[in-house]
């Protein structure tokens, strides 16, 4: 019999995809700070809404990707939770958020909520009537 964690590449996995899962939080937030420089360099350009919607949509696909590593964190976690010969409280971040997630209406107000959020709300508003004003 080996002495070999069977659980091993579910931890190595899990480590590499929560690393990528964080990447994609700083990659939208980098998106948010190209768009507010371009919008400094283009005052005044006609399109600079499309510019920023652009933008919008690019930060939504990347969301999108994290999600779907987010997906794959809860089936890891699943899997280590059944390989164990113990309860596993480690490795069990998206596990326990899944499980406190609200459902139907009180999950939109939830996301209504953080909509309003500085962190999430600015600067796409902002920036669109910016340029609404200044087209």
């Amino acid at each position: 019999m080996s002495d070999r964690d069977p659980t091993e590449g579910l931890r190595a996995e899990w480590l590499a995809l929560q690393a990528h899962h964080e990447q994609y939080e700083l990659a939208a937030l980098g998106i948010k700070l190209f768009a507010v420089g371009l919008c400094a360099l283009a005052l005044g350009s006609a399109f600079l809404w499309v510019l920023i919607l652009l933008l919008w949509v690019q930060e939504a696909i990347l969301k999108t990707f994290q999600g779907r590593l987010a997906d794959r964190l809860l089936r890891i976690e699943q899997g280590l939770r059944e390989a164990a010969t113990v309860p596993v409280l480690a490795m069990q971040l998206h596990s326990e958020w899944m499980a406190q997630r609200p459902r139907g209406l009180a999950l939109l107000k939830e996301y209504a909520a953080n909509a309003c959020r500085p962190t999430v709300v600015l600067p796409y508003p902002v920036l669109l009537l910016l340029s609404a004003w200044l087209a």
